[in-house]
């Protein structure tokens, strides 16, 4: 699939400019640690004794944090494959084919 073809098709893709993705991972990682804050002060709030508990909103901050740090990774290896100059990485034959190795 082309450029142009996956934009007619709504997929998003990530950029391909490095100072892009750079901004990104740096407010990616201004959202992770407010994220980390979140669940760290939901913790906190929770009162056993008095019947108070945050476990809906503790499992998804902690969802959110997961999804952050995949974002993080995929933007911080697509910096890394543009300052190799790899461009779209096709897997190997043996994967084509079904194998693993």
């Amino acid at each position: 699939m082309t450029r142009e073809e996956e934009l007619k098709s709504g997929d998003k893709r990530l950029s391909d400019d490095i100072n892009v993705l750079e901004a990104e991972v740096a407010q990616l990682n201004l959202d992770l640690e407010k994220t980390k804050q979140d669940v760290r002060r939901l913790r906190e709030e929770e009162d056993p004794a008095k019947g108070v508990y945050r476990h809906e909103e503790i499992f998804q901050a902690q969802q959110d944090k997961l999804r952050l740090d995949v974002e993080i990774q995929f933007r911080t290896n697509k910096i890394n494959r543009l300052k190799l100059g790899i461009e779209d990485m096709e897997p190997s034959a043996g994967v084509k084919n079904g194998f693993l190795f």
